[in-house]
């Protein structure tokens, strides 16, 4: 598979979908994506403090007592089906999505952490 017809795979995979490749390269490899998103897009690790990030990723860190509220607010947020909306929530800690604009990863961060559950924004 070349560059670009993978580049166009994922753009066009789901939540579920990228997660499980994730998970799938982090036991294949042993690596693992927390460690990547810590470094920002590009490695800018080492980028100046002063940089406001601009891409967040959001991930459920736990379902909380609410799982059915939380799976409700992910089905609807990404437009997935229940079952692949229950796998993801049921697969936390997971990345929920990549590269999300500020102001919509608190959205739904906020949202989510409503109905009881618990994010964290990289």
């Amino acid at each position: 598979m070349d560059k670009e017809k993978l580049l166009e795979w994922l753009d066009k995979a789901t939540t579920l979908e990228l997660n499980e490749v994730v998970k799938a390269i982090e036991e294949k490899f042993g690596v693992s994506a927390a460690a990547v998103a810590v470094a920002g897009p590009g490695g800018a690790a080492g980028a100046s403090e002063t940089e406001e990030q601009n891409a967040f990723t959001v991930m459920l860190t736990s379902a909380g007592e609410q799982k059915i509220a939380v799976m409700k607010i992910v089905k609807e947020a990404f437009g997935l089906g229940l079952k692949d909306a229950k796998d993801l929530v049921d697969a936390a800690p997971s990345v929920l999505k990549a590269g999300m604009k500020k102001e919509e990863a608190n959205d739904l961060k906020k949202k989510i952490e409503e109905a009881g559950g618990k994010v964290e924004l990289k």
